[in-house]
């Protein structure tokens, strides 16, 4: 089978093994970037397309007679129109759980960093404040223990897991929210979605972009969250109401936030939330995921994708 990589650099595939990959396909031809306006192009012939974040949609269906498999290189596959790719007999397949340790890290990292203010430390001691002022240290700003916080959960997949029990660690409380009527035996603490933003220090995010997730972080959720609490978001940025947020944090309800994605990556230079004015809040450019050791489980787990489909059972489909 044809395969074609529409964004092979966002890999940065020079750390990483194509070998096996490529070697499952009887051509493996790759694109660093495909802009919108060459993806109908650059997909003609191929039986299957491989893609992180380039937008497939019904049009790109259409004009590919030939496509049969589309591999996500992520786990979230809003960007395929899953609906076209089932009227058109393709299969679509992610990964899931390459990056566990990585986003679970840096989730807790953003927890550390808005919990110690330390960007405004670093930013304080790189300006020369530190060394021109009379005391051994600085304690400008408000500084919280995470040890007796308690951690709201929204998704508790493999990763959302990995990330409570590293809170276990620090001695917080997790919460994990439910659905009614589902009856649940992991030992987690379930509670309602308004219980949840209610009860939470820390509120972070851990599910799928979808129509019934999407701005589920609006106004009214984050008027429900404690005052002085913290947003922590290492999902998708669509899971969050941007604007609400400003507003959330520049009122001085939210007490930070700390953020690995956004709604439109990259964002403009002129985004509210690039400006937004607030001194806690944390902005990461999507790279919880991008570890070497996660990529190339990413690689290896779309080879497996790909070598099952040819065997006739998919696995990983989500379309």
């Amino acid at each position: 089978m044809r395969a074609v990589f529409l964004d092979y650099q966002s890999m940065k595939p020079d750390e990483l093994d194509f070998e096996k990959l490529a070697g499952a396909t009887s051509d493996f031809v790759t694109h660093d970037v495909t802009p919108p306006d060459l993806v109908t192009e650059r997909i003609q012939g191929f039986e299957v397309v491989i893609l992180n974040k380039v937008k497939f949609e019904r049009a790109h269906f259409e004009a590919a007679p030939d496509l049969k498999l589309i591999l996500v290189s992520a786990t979230g596959t809003d960007n395929v129109d899953k609906q076209a790719a089932t009227d058109h007999g393709v299969v679509v397949c992610n990964v899931t759980a390459y990056g566990t340790p990585s986003v679970s890290q840096h989730t807790l990292m953003l927890m550390l960093m808005v919990s110690t203010q330390a960007e405004r430390y670093r930013n304080d001691v790189k300006a020369g404040r530190w060394s021109e002022s009379p005391m051994f240290c600085l304690m400008d700003y408000p500084i919280i223990d995470l040890a007796g916080r308690t951690l709201g959960l929204i998704g508790y997949g493999e990763l959302g897991q990995a990330v409570g029990k590293l809170a276990e660690a620090f001695g917080m409380r997790v919460l994990v929210m439910g659905r009614d009527g589902v009856n649940y035996d992991d030992g987690s603490e379930r509670v309602s979605f308004d219980m949840l933003l209610e009860q939470s220090d820390f509120v972070s995010l851990h599910g799928l972009l979808n129509a019934d997730t999407q701005k589920m972080m609006n106004r009214d959720a984050f008027q429900k969250m404690k005052p002085g609490s913290f947003l922590i978001n290492t999902a998708r940025g669509g899971l969050v109401d941007e604007d609400a947020l400003c507003d959330a944090l520049e009122s001085g309800h939210l007490a930070g936030a700390g953020l690995d994605v956004v709604t439109t990556e990259p964002p403009a230079k002129n985004s509210r939330l690039l400006n937004c004015q607030h001194p806690n809040l944390v902005i990461t450019p999507h790279s919880a995921w991008a570890s070497r050791e996660s990529r190339q489980r990413i690689v290896d787990i779309m080879q497996a994708n790909l070598e099952a489909f040819i065997e006739g059972a998919p696995i990983n489909r989500v379309a």
